[in-house]
């Protein structure tokens, strides 16, 4: 569906997107993630036809990006981190113009204007002067010009920004049923939000790929441990050096006092080694009962700072 190849854009001697190569399979969502300034909204800009690259290409649906502009735009929905709303125009006259800039149907136009206000909640307001609403119905305002005209692939960057929290639930929600019809590139810095409703990630720091995977997968691979949150009842001092003695534990952190004599620790072994049986029948045998044992797996974030931190000091 998207194909990006070698994508370089240089202003004068700064590289802000450094040969970028990858692709997003039709009916997938896919996370772009990165700091400020890593070269996301650039590398969005280009695939959007809004600035040309210096080299490389973009494709959409086959078409190329730089020699065949218009089947590209007719194929996209481009939500930019401050969508472009006329802040002078009600919601309806607003879509209207959008409608006709993007050659709706005149026929079409109306009721999809409807449905698409239903999809994204703003039918109450939409007689009101977009200047005269709050953030996150601008923002809502925004995705519903992104979708007029039934595009094939979204690109959202940044679409929650400066929502509350409740709206940025109700934003993923939406997100998530549009990419039932949609192909969709979320591009954010927000880990937690890419987490919530991506089914890969491309990560990105200072314009160039630093990892393409699943979330699951790109926690097993930068994972050189096995970390464990485990709630014990007993001494603190006695369980923790008894834990330390079973084979393939690295480390044990206390973490947390719940109450008395009821401590959970951060149990880190080799990846290789299920420590999760020993570790029960050590406890048991001492007489210390586990009442909790989980999982904790590399969160993005904890993945997203790994490599940022790897390349900040290869560099």
């Amino acid at each position: 569906m998207i194909e990006i190849q070698n994508l370089t854009k240089k202003y004068g001697q700064i590289k802000a997107v450094d040969n970028v190569s990858f692709t997003v399979n039709k009916g997938e969502i896919l996370g772009f993630l990165g700091p400020n300034g890593a070269g996301k909204s650039t590398t969005m800009n280009i695939l959007t036809g809004y600035i040309p690259a210096t080299d490389g290409k973009a494709m959409v649906s086959g078409f190329d990006v730089m020699s065949q502009p218009l089947e590209v735009k007719k194929r996209i929905g481009y939500m930019p981190e401050h969508p472009p709303v006329y802040m002078d125009m009600t919601v309806t006259d607003y879509l209207n113009f959008v409608g006709d800039l993007k050659k709706v149907d005149k026929k079409q136009k109306k009721s999809q204007i409807s449905d698409i206000m239903e999809l994204v909640k703003i039918t109450d307001v939409r007689g009101r002067l977009i200047n005269n609403l709050s953030k996150g119905y601008k923002q809502r305002v925004g995705l519903a010009q992104a979708l007029l005209g039934s595009p094939e692939v979204l690109v959202l960057d940044e679409p929650t920004v400066g929502l509350d929290p409740k709206q940025i639930i109700e934003i993923r929600k939406l997100i998530k049923a549009l990419g039932k019809e949609h192909t969709i590139i979320l591009s954010s810095h927000i880990l937690p939000e890419v987490s919530a409703v991506c089914e890969r990630v491309v990560i990105i720091n200072n314009g160039k790929i630093a990892a393409v995977d699943t979330p699951e997968e790109l926690a097993k691979n930068f994972g050189s441990a096995s970390r464990l949150l485990v709630t014990v009842v007993g001494p603190k001092s006695s369980i923790a050096d008894k834990m330390r003695e079973i084979y393939g534990i690295k480390l044990v952190e206390p973490n947390m006092e719940k109450e008395k004599d009821v401590v959970s620790y951060i149990v880190e072994s080799d990846t290789d080694i299920d420590v999760r049986k020993p570790l029960f029948f050590a406890m048991a045998k001492l007489g210390y009962p586990i009442i909790e044992m989980k999982s904790m797996d590399m969160t993005l974030e904890d993945i997203f700072l790994q490599l940022v931190t790897e390349e900040k000091e290869v560099g």
